[in-house]
């Protein structure tokens, strides 16, 4: 039988919701984007008792690690919102859906959330009426407990191709959509904010819908880390072992991150063999190319390199425009005009996360104060956020963007070689250099090994002339700008 809230409920219930709301909103302004993303965005708040704020969490794994890395920050959030908070715990989420489904069926007592009145029965009514987002969390976590949770707007669906991501976005549906081993592994790479991790949430949730009885885990490279070192912890590193190396389908975020690690490096590639070994597939993501990774072994960044490398340039204004029409659309309450949409995809070219983040402040102050968007309230709005996207190519971003263009090692780039095939991207890289950053001459020149400012200044020249006379190489000059947004 559903249960009614009373209007003293509704009201408490109201209450818990903004002082939550309030508490993320605290996280994610104190935390970088990827922790936040990673481990306070998946928490449901489930009530609040005594003094104590009780939140779920999707896995196991997930519980542990809030309990022992960020519990005593999430404590003072909900202290500073609610003064009556003086506790907090962590329960997991798979176990409450379990819980209602079986009627207090108590299979773990540990993990299970308790019965209560109040928000506690509301929920448990409204996941069992189908709550779509939570039944779709709760089957992926059932399915690989060991893994991260997936996010359900991360699909094929919505996201938008365009020239920068084409081949990344084409090589993540064949691993999707085909049980076969094309490639293996696959090496997505680029800068933040690009879509990584979208593509790797929607490789997972195409290929479940598809093969439904497949194994498929996505999770980070620090989660790996940590699950390896605690099974270290507790003597049973065979479980660990078995665990990854029986999935079909794996899926590891941000590899960067175990740069330097000797004893996690080793046991991943141990892993990535054994799942090569056995035709399993594998997709590995990062912020640079495997040739280009630092502090990791040489033998791994060897394998990385067998299947297939897929970089994904920063967008261009066509993809960017596209981005922003899909999400408006999405919103017919709000009157976004396209000169708005325009002008932001045109101002703001850093990254796709960036851009969302301006239209989603571009709605909330129209539908908060009230003020129709307009170009003016626009550029009143996101002063801030415009001014920092002014310039904001680095010298370091280019050397890497030309030498994969060209096919060469960014460490011939930086050398003192004087091959044609290195010197002429080496010009090409310092003339784009001094168009799109506000570097000096001479600090330009320091960033290419020391070279003298003259050497800059002769690059430059030497490029505007060739311009005028090289077709192929003015093309390739356009097609690097387009690379960074200009």
């Amino acid at each position: 039988m559903n249960m009614v809230m009373s209007p003293r409920e509704e009201v408490i219930e109201t209450s818990m919701e903004a002082d939550w709301s309030r508490v993320l909103e605290r996280l994610r302004v104190e935390f970088d984007d990827s922790i936040y993303n990673s481990w306070f965005k998946p928490l449901d708040l489930v009530n609040i008792e005594d003094g104590c704020a009780v939140m779920a969490a999707p896995t196991r794994f997930m519980r542990n690690w809030l309990e022992s890395n960020y519990s005593d920050r999430i404590r003072v959030a909900w202290k500073s919102e609610n003064s009556s908070v003086s506790d907090i715990s962590f329960v997991v989420l798979s176990s409450f859906s379990e819980a209602s489904a079986q009627k207090n069926d108590h299979k773990d007592g540990g993990d299970i959330i308790p019965q209560k009145t109040g928000r506690s029965s509301l929920k448990d009514n409204t996941l069992a009426e189908g709550n779509n987002k939570l039944k779709s969390r709760t089957i992926t976590i059932k399915e690989s407990e060991f893994g991260a949770p997936l996010d359900p707007r991360f699909t094929f669906d919505s996201f938008v191709v365009g020239k920068s991501n084409e081949l990344a976005y084409a090589a993540a549906r064949r691993v999707a959509e085909n049980k076969d081993v094309h490639f293996n592994p696959l090496f997505l790479h680029s800068g933040v904010g690009l879509g990584k991790t979208h593509l790797m949430h929607a490789i997972a949730w195409a290929n479940k819908e598809i093969f439904p009885n497949r194994r498929v885990v996505y999770l980070s490279a620090e989660q790996f880390m940590y699950q390896f070192v605690s099974s270290i912890r507790y003597k049973d590193t065979m479980s660990f072992k078995q665990k990854f190396r029986s999935v079909d389908l794996l899926m590891i975020d941000d590899l960067q991150f175990i740069a330097n690690k000797q004893s996690t490096q080793e046991e991943f590639f141990h892993t990535f063999n054994a799942l090569i070994d056995h035709r399993r597939q594998v997709v590995i993501s990062a912020d640079r190319s495997p040739t280009d990774m630092e502090g990791i072994e040489e033998r791994i960044r060897s394998r990385l390199g067998w299947g297939l490398v897929a970089d994904i340039h920063p967008t261009e204004y066509e993809l960017r425009l596209g981005i922003l029409q899909q999400k408006a659309n999405k919103i017919p309450e709000v009157d976004i005009s396209l000169q708005v949409l325009e002008f932001l995809a045109r101002m703001i070219t850093s990254n796709v996360r960036e851009l969302e983040g301006a239209l989603n402040r571009m709605i909330a102050h129209a539908t908060l104060i009230g003020r129709p968007i307009t170009l003016d309230m626009t550029q009143e709005v996101l002063q801030d956020l415009l001014r920092a996207n002014v310039r904001r190519v680095s010298i370091d971003e280019i050397q890497r963007r030309v030498a994969d263009y060209f096919n060469i090692r960014l460490s011939d780039l930086l050398s003192a070689r004087r091959a044609r095939q290195v010197a002429r991207p080496r010009q090409v890289a310092m003339y784009l250099a001094k168009r799109l950053t506000a570097k000096s001459l001479p600090d330009i020149g320091r960033n290419f090994g020391g070279r003298d400012h003259t050497t800059v200044m002769h690059a430059v020249k030497r490029i505007d002339e060739l311009r005028l006379v090289d077709s192929l190489l003015d093309e390739d000059i356009i097609h690097l700008e387009r690379i960074f947004g200009t």
